[in-house]
C-alpha cells in the first residue's frame, strides 16, 4: 500500500481541519464529522471531493452515505486504495 493507515488518517484529519476551520487537535478517528465537527451536507460534499483529489481515488456515491466518522473516511480510503493496487 502506498500509504499506511496512520498516514492516511493524519492526512484526512488535516483535510477536515482545513475545510472546516478546526484545530487538528480537536479531531480524532472517533469524531463524527457532522455531529462533533459541525459539517453540513455541503461541507460533506466538499470534503469527499477533497479526499478524492488528495488521494487520487473515486469514492463510490453509495459508500458516502455510510461515512459519518473520521475512521469511516479512513476505512473507505484504505479500501479503495487496496482495491486499486
Amino acid at each position: 500500500m502506498a500509504a499506511d493507515r496512520k498516514q492516511i488518517e493524519a492526512k484526512v484529519i488535516e483535510i477536515i481541519a482545513d475545510q472546516l476551520a478546526r484545530d487538528k487537535e480537536q479531531i480524532s478517528g472517533a469524531s463524527d464529522i457532522a455531529n462533533d465537527l459541525g459539517a453540513d451536507s455541503l461541507d460533506l460534499a466538499e470534503l469527499m471531493i477533497a479526499f478524492e483529489e488528495n488521494f487520487d481515488i473515486d469514492i463510490d456515491e453509495d459508500k458516502v452515505g455510510e461515512i459519518s466518522t473520521v475512521n469511516d473516511v479512513v476505512d473507505q480510503i484504505c479500501k479503495v486504495l487496496d482495491s486499486n493496487e
